[in-house]
């Protein structure tokens, strides 16, 4: 069973979004891939406006199962952080909008995930990422590929590719429909394993 996850590097003038779906084996296939972008003359309402329905459009069109977050942290550039903090506010809101769990990854996570190393640079993602999906080139600019490896790092890491129950939604029972269907999936698969077991 092959798990959808939708990765979101976040940004206010480029936001990268990136879709895969792994399977139980840890392949992960490409399925989308964008980096959303306003223009800085633009007034921040108009912005925030903009990626919010580019969002919407790719959350309903694609029907993720779960999404990956990269995690604001302090930088110099205030800036910087105001708007990459707002634009994760709004992809948390449309998360949860739609009973979505987020799950929220430091960079060095997701370069330890990707690359075995969690203070490689932005081309080594880059060509992990391409390798990882079989992709002929590197996917650009670096906030695409950074949004791929969210979402490979999200399903690697917490192994709901490979057999671990989510525990968002599964316990509140609000499940999406598509969350609904993995976890029938799986406890069939595991049904039928333990009837063979029993045959044996």
């Amino acid at each position: 069973m092959t798990v959808r996850v939708l990765g979101i590097d976040p940004g206010l003038t480029r936001c990268g979004v990136g879709i895969v779906d792994v399977a139980g084996n840890r392949t992960a296939t490409l399925v989308h891939v964008s980096v959303l972008r306003t223009a800085t003359d633009l007034p921040l309402e108009q912005r925030l406006l903009s990626i919010s329905r580019e969002l919407e459009l790719l959350f309903d069109e694609h029907q993720p199962a779960f999404v990956a977050l990269e995690r604001v942290f302090a930088q110099h550039n205030l800036r910087t952080v105001m708007g990459t903090a707002q634009i994760s506010g709004v992809a948390l809101l449309l998360a949860a909008q739609r009973g979505l769990p987020v799950s929220l990854h430091t960079p060095s996570e997701v370069k330890a995930a990707i690359t075995g190393y969690g203070s490689a640079d932005k081309k080594q993602v880059g060509t992990m990422v391409a390798r990882v999906l079989g992709l002929a080139e590197v996917p650009r600019p670096a906030d695409a590929a950074d949004a791929l490896a969210l979402a490979i790092c999200h399903a690697w890491r917490t192994g709901i590719s490979g057999g671990t129950l989510p525990t968002a939604g599964a316990r509140s029972g609000t499940m999406t429909p598509a969350q609904q269907a993995w976890l029938a999936a799986e406890r069939g698969t595991a049904a039928s394993v333990g009837h063979r077991s029993l045959k044996r």
